[in-house]
């Protein structure tokens, strides 16, 4: 090649290097509140890999983690409003908008997420909850492990060793639980808990194994009663119009990644953060009371009555809460297979 044909062919070059890559057709702007270098945010970050891969980049997702675009307790709001086009969220932080879904978070029907979820994604694609999102399109839903007790300096193993105790709750339905059992319910997302627990603004938290670890609640907790008292339910859900203005081989890729698989791979990461933030407690020689017949028996009335306090007052509501609920057990049952 003489001077003049390399000299053009790496103008040529530079210039196809210089120029911008294709701009995708689509992208998302999702938010999730949960910090970006975690487990769970990494699994969120497998989605939009899969549905970029999929759609060959004509969907480009970009994430928004740790509140950074909407507070937590505003994600599902912000999808509505499409201040964010894709969110995750917790269902229970926008109170009174999903009362049969929140029927999830009732103490002893969750074991771990991958059974929970699969009670969950069952109850949306069958229409026992799916009217509660109408103002979003639902991509899947799953929930977390058990939810127990983490405390700063205090021991609880009786319903009489939380009273008048000031413990976080994540939603109005765990509030209500711990306010029957005599402490004092604080309403805030998870990711303000540590600062409060550390400054001893609150005595502890009522939250999942994996949120203890992935919100470093670990670090100022030394006092864990497992009791099983709630599940969380969570959903990612997309603006309604960003959906329905996508074309249709898009919409189909969407569709294809929603639903059981992707409900069922977040609830795989959960179940593995539970087991890791167990093990790192442990290993710390922090106080774990598990849960067994004899600290059940002394709480099951208290678990009890809420259950029947909030299936009440639902199904005054006109709400056909029972009904979902006996549905929920049917189906932990055989999720649990």
């Amino acid at each position: 090649m003489n001077l003049k044909k390399w000299a053009a062919a790496a103008i040529t070059g530079y210039a196809l290097s210089a120029m911008p890559a294709l701009a995708a057709d689509v992208t998302l702007r999702f938010a999730h509140p949960w910090p970006g270098n975690s487990d769970i945010a990494k699994g969120l970050e497998a989605w939009g890999d899969s549905l970029q891969v999929a759609s060959d980049n004509r969907i480009e997702v970009e994430f928004y983690p740790a509140q950074t675009l909407t507070k937590a307790a505003k994600g599902y709001d912000a999808v509505v409003g499409q201040i964010a086009d894709v969110a995750a969220t917790v269902q229970g932080y926008t109170a009174n908008r999903f009362p049969l879904t929140q029927v999830i978070e009732l103490p002893g029907l969750v074991d771990n997420a991958a059974q929970g979820s699969c009670v969950l994604q069952k109850l949306y694609d069958e229409g026992d909850i799916a009217g509660e999102y109408e103002d979003s399109h639902v991509l899947f839903v799953w929930t977390n492990g058990p939810g127990h007790l983490h405390l700063n300096g205090k021991s609880v193993r009786t319903p009489e060793d939380i009273s008048g105790l000031r413990i976080r709750r994540p939603t109005t339905v765990v509030g209500q639980l711990l306010e029957n059992l005599g402490a004092q319910p604080v309403g805030m997302p998870a990711p303000d808990a540590y600062t409060a627990l550390q400054r001893g603004v609150i005595d502890g938290v009522a939250i999942s194994w994996d949120g203890a670890m992935v919100f470093r609640l670990n670090e100022v907790a030394d006092h864990h009663t497992e009791l099983n008292l709630y599940s969380l339910s969570f959903v990612v859900t997309m603006n309604k119009g960003v959906y329905e203005r996508l074309p249709d081989d898009l919409k189909a890729i969407v569709d294809q990644h929603s639903g059981e698989k992707w409900s069922q791979h977040m609830a795989r990461i959960f179940d593995d953060l539970d087991q890791q933030s167990l093990q790192n407690v442990k290993e710390r020689g922090d106080e774990v009371i598990e849960l067994d017949s004899a600290i059940q028996a002394a709480w099951q009335p208290a678990l009890e009555q809420v259950t029947e306090s909030y299936l009440e007052e639902q199904e005054g509501l006109g709400l056909p809460a029972r009904e979902v609920y006996g549905k929920a057990r049917t189906l932990s049952e055989s999720c649990r297979a």
